[in-house]
């Protein structure tokens, strides 16, 4: 078989309960979430398995949490033994690649997310900033839709997820006249997001500065495996790439769909997403149909995958 890339999932897909199998039956995951819980000074094994869900979906709180989930995810994966070419993560999930590749640690990796998303719920004042996904329009539309809005604001791509998904954020008067261009230039689907600001947007200049300042504070190993990374879908195979790069991701688009054919063109033909639930694993069977795409979110999930590689091998 080819290259085999472990991909990990961004905000939006907590949910209460995830992880719980993990830590009841994985003694390597069980000890991430008391490392987790003692490095942040939460529970955040009661945090996943009982939310509630008001708590967990705090963008402070969902992002270590996704993070621990996904880790614990890992974990169980490495005990099977399977080797892994490659690692890509959607926005948050980029640190639960670094972490899975060696280049961060697992406790350093949690306290910066939870300082990431402390940094970008306080870069813009609750309300003045939204974001929306417009369904059924190619990128090229969408990049016209938001030139014209622009009057009302600021309103940018944030994540250009698969052909025909893209996800705009800025100032909540643009993004709102973007919606109504967008419905008007034959989008299928164009709505605000449940979110709690709008992320991925040159409003979230103030949060990247301060990234960037606790990134210097904790040290990034070269990774083991290469990533591609969000902002570029480059391949970062040193340290010296890494942190300019998730500084750099907070304002700028997160390009999936580029990442994806990416890892294709360097000969992945096995993807497995390793965190709550199976967001990725549908994008990548729209990116890219040739390749077999998987998804471990918890012992069940994570059996069947393994299963898997291991006819391929």
């Amino acid at each position: 078989m080819g290259a085999i890339a472990l991909v990990f999932p961004g905000q939006g897909s907590q949910r209460v309960g995830m992880g719980r199998d993990f830590w009841a039956q994985v003694p390597e995951a069980r000890q991430l979430f008391e490392k987790g819980s003692e490095s942040l000074g939460i529970d955040l094994a009661r945090l996943c398995f009982e939310g509630p869900d008001e708590l967990l979906t705090l963008t402070a709180n969902a992002q270590p949490a996704i993070m621990a989930v996904s880790m614990a995810a890992f974990a169980a994966l490495q005990r099977e033994g399977i080797r892994h070419d490659y690692v890509a993560g959607h926005s948050l999930g980029e640190y639960s690649a670094l972490v899975a590749a060696g280049s961060l640690a697992f406790e350093d990796a949690i306290r910066i997310v939870r300082k990431r998303g402390e940094f970008m719920q306080e870069a813009v004042i609750p309300g003045a900033g939204t974001m929306a996904a417009i369904l059924g329009l190619d990128k090229e539309s969408v990049y016209a839709v938001c030139e014209e809005a622009a009057r009302y604001g600021i309103v940018e791509i944030a994540n250009l997820n698969c052909p025909g998904q893209v996800v705009i954020a800025g100032e909540t008067a643009a993004v709102d006249w973007a919606i109504e261009l967008a419905k008007e230039r034959g989008a299928r689907r164009a709505v605000r997001l449940q979110v709690s600001a709008p992320f991925h947007c040159s409003l979230m200049g103030p949060a990247g500065e301060r990234l960037a300042g606790a990134l210097r504070a904790i040290p990034i190993a070269d990774p083991l495996v290469p990533l591609v990374n969000n902002v570029d879908a480059e391949l970062l195979t040193n340290r010296e790439a890494i942190a300019g790069s998730l500084v750099r991701q907070v304002t700028s688009p997160v390009r999936w769909e580029d990442v994806v054919r990416r890892l294709v063109k360097e000969g992945v033909t096995f993807f497995l997403e390793l965190g709550p639930g199976k967001v990725l694993t549908g994008l990548i069977k729209r990116i890219a149909p040739e390749a077999t795409a998987l998804y471990a979110e918890d012992l069940g999930s994570l059996r069947v995958a393994v299963n898997q590689v291991k006819t391929l091998l």
